[in-house]
């Protein structure tokens, strides 16, 4: 379902500096469909700039990635607009994901109306989103300074969720959490995925996380996976 072929990315130091840091060098990574590939690593090791590559949230230097099939460099405008609807992402800190000036009702109704959601219609969606990850109604009229970190982790799923995407990159989502906090993020996540036929790339630096949520285990070093 998505296939990334020959993928590099290499960052510069400094706006002066002419020295690079190659964050992925020559990856070629397939998750199928309904497919959990947890992906292992240390920090720094290109885990995250891999995962913003496979969603086409940066652009690689080399290499290229398809979405079932279709070739993400070729899309342009509306149509890279209506896809990025099919992919989607749980950033490592909730904190950051949400504007701290919006209540929470707000922040998750944003996408339904960005693409053409009426507000009726949108209500709904809403409601079915903060069901289906645990919240309630009353959590809407919430602002993010008001919420646990499992409550606003759950926001971030729901946000995630809001337009049915197919793929998912999970970003560490549960390492800003204690770990009863951890295991019900988890559980809800997998829960989700066979509720909704998710296709995830899970990316975390615990072993031990990776073997339960994993179909597949990749480990990443130095911007290449060394085994699998």
């Amino acid at each position: 379902m998505i296939v990334g072929k020959g993928l590099r990315k290499a960052f510069r130091r400094g706006i002066l500096s002419s020295k690079a840091v190659v964050a992925v060098d020559g990856v070629d990574i397939r998750i199928d469909e309904g497919e959990t590939v947890a992906l292992v690593g240390e920090s720094g090791s290109g885990k995250s700039t891999l995962g913003r590559l496979l969603l086409y949230l940066i652009r690689p230097d080399e290499g290229k990635v398809l979405f079932e099939g279709v070739d993400l460099a070729g899309l342009k405008g509306k149509e890279l607009r209506k896809l990025r609807t099919r992919m989607q992402l749980i950033p490592q800190n909730p904190e950051d994901a949400f504007d701290p000036r919006w209540r929470l009702y707000s922040s998750l109704a944003e996408p339904l109306r960005i693409h053409g959601f009426g507000r009726g219609e949108g209500r709904e969606r809403v409601l079915e989103l903060v069901k289906a990850v645990g919240l309630k109604e009353e959590h809407l009229s919430r602002y993010p300074h008001e919420l646990s970190g499992g409550e606003l982790q759950r926001a971030v799923i729901a946000r995630a969720l809001a337009l049915s995407p197919k793929f998912i990159v999970c970003d560490e989502p549960t390492s800003m959490l204690d770990l009863s906090t951890q295991a019900a993020i988890v559980r809800l996540l997998m829960k989700l995925q066979r509720k909704m036929g998710l296709t995830i790339l899970f990316i975390t630096h615990d072993v031990k996380l990776a073997e339960f949520v994993g179909d597949t285990i990749l480990v990443m070093e130095n911007g290449r996976i060394v085994e699998s």
